[in-house]
């Protein structure tokens, strides 16, 4: 079952730090996320895994498949004797085999070839946990790049302002309207400011070579939000039912629950070593001999051979038993390990979606104190042009308008991610839940 996607976003307008003069070569997310399937070594590891893992499953066919050989076979053999009609003699053998074996009852041999089916199932879901953290680290890496480039574009909407009140400052003092305190709280903010655009630079630099190592590209350019954003409701709205779907879906318990299993089958293995077994034989044999000591004359044989080779194990010195108690205490820590995981990914679950649900809500409050922010600022400059707020006043105003920008952004970009994540958790994560969000992205 899977849980329908939300309409996140509406597109109105295009904004943001990378709504400015697009490259042609900008990416989307499915863009970076294929080309990540196609690069990423964590990614291209898994999947060799995934090959051995169902490589190695295979080979437990051999236990209850019949095995065939073949064997050849030529000899000379020369004598010598005292007796003359002995004496110089020589005879060349020829022979070849072929020899055919089908367990007919192995118990051993049964649950080695179940484990294998298992084994094949436990690879099919590490390959699945593998592409939920791929989906998850290039889409916190896409989101992470657009965040610094908004924060990198609030910090020069900030700079500018900053500017323009400095030198607005320095007329003032110039014609005697403002004192030198005006002035130095606007170069002291306009220093920090400058600052503050080179640290964001260094993280926007940061943050897209992360994006790189992970997609394989130089120099991704990720495509940015249309925006304003409007994020929608999560369904479903109740956390139980995030967490049962997590009990049947989650890749991290069907993972333990396979482990338990072949635990169990390991056990039926030990048990089975004081079980009789039963292999059906069969050869044919041809040979061509030109005499020997006791024939001295050439001649053909051919053999044919079928039967039944029953086994029945007496007394191994305990190993058997003392197998079977390791195998019982194994199982019962490979149940325990899977109980443990099912409360943590109920936790995390849990965790995921209240996380989901206070970050709609930090949205919708950082909006508000958007338009709040927005009228102070306002207040704050015409009270500055009459003379009844002091330049550091307006400074502080932009400062809190472009920081409560930049946190709204990484607050939408967060619960974008958180969805995701959200997903992860519960075990329903496919490339499907990227078309959403792809489709919101500036065209």
């Amino acid at each position: 079952m899977r849980l329908p996607t939300p309409k996140w976003l509406r597109p109105v307008a295009l904004v943001g730090g990378l709504g400015v003069a697009l490259s042609a070569q900008a990416q989307s997310l499915l863009d970076l996320y294929q080309s990540a399937r196609n690069y990423d070594a964590t990614y291209q590891a898994a999947k060799a895994q995934f090959d051995a893992t169902i490589a190695r499953g295979e080979q437990s066919l051999g236990g209850i498949y019949p095995s065939a050989n073949f064997s050849a076979s030529a000899t000379q053999t020369s004598q010598a004797s005292d007796l003359p009609v002995l004496n110089g003699m020589s005879y060349n053998a020829q022979a070849g085999t072929i020899s055919v074996t089908q367990p007919l009852y192995r118990p051993a041999n049964w649950a080695s070839y179940l484990q294998g089916k298992k084994q094949q199932e436990l690879a099919q879901a590490q390959l699945t946990a593998a592409e939920q953290d791929l989906i998850i680290r290039i889409s916190q890496a896409y989101f992470d790049v657009l965040a610094a480039a908004d924060n990198g574009e609030y910090v020069r909407s900030l700079k500018a302002a900053t500017a323009e009140q400095l030198a607005s400052a320095k007329r003032n003092f110039e014609v005697g309207s403002a004192t030198i305190i005006d002035t130095r709280d606007a170069q002291a903010k306009y220093d920090l400011v400058l600052a503050q655009e080179l640290a964001a630079d260094n993280d926007l630099r940061v943050k897209s070579l992360a994006l790189d190592q992970i997609a394989g590209k130089e120099g991704s350019k990720p495509k940015p939000l249309l925006a304003p954003v409007a994020l929608g409701h999560l369904l479903p709205d109740d956390v139980s039912q995030w967490v049962t779907l997590s009990e049947t879906s989650n890749p991290t318990l069907a993972q333990l629950q396979t482990a338990l299993d072949v635990a169990k089958l390991e056990t039926e293995k030990a048990e089975a070593g004081h079980k009789p077994t039963l292999d059906l034989t069969g050869s044919y044999t041809a040979s061509n001999n030109t005499g020997s000591m006791t024939i001295p004359t050439a001649f053909t044989l051919n053999a044919t051979t079928i039967g039944l080779v029953f086994n029945v194990p007496l007394f191994a010195g305990y190993s058997i038993q003392n197998r079977v108690k390791e195998t019982l205490a194994l199982e019962e820590k490979a149940r325990n390990d899977l109980e443990a995981a099912r409360r943590n990914v109920a936790q995390a679950t849990r965790a995921a979606f209240f996380g989901v649900k206070t970050g709609l809500s930090q949205v919708l409050a950082y909006e508000a104190a958007e338009a709040s922010s927005q009228s102070a600022l306002e207040s704050n400059q015409l009270g500055y042009r009459v003379g009844v707020k002091v330049n550091i006043d307006v400074l502080n105003a932009q400062s809190q308008l472009y920081s409560t920008k930049a946190q709204l952004s990484k607050a939408r970009y967060d619960v974008l991610v958180g969805e995701l994540k959200l997903r992860q958790s519960v075990g329903t994560l496919a490339m499907d839940d990227l078309q959403p969000i792809n489709a919101q992205l500036a065209p």
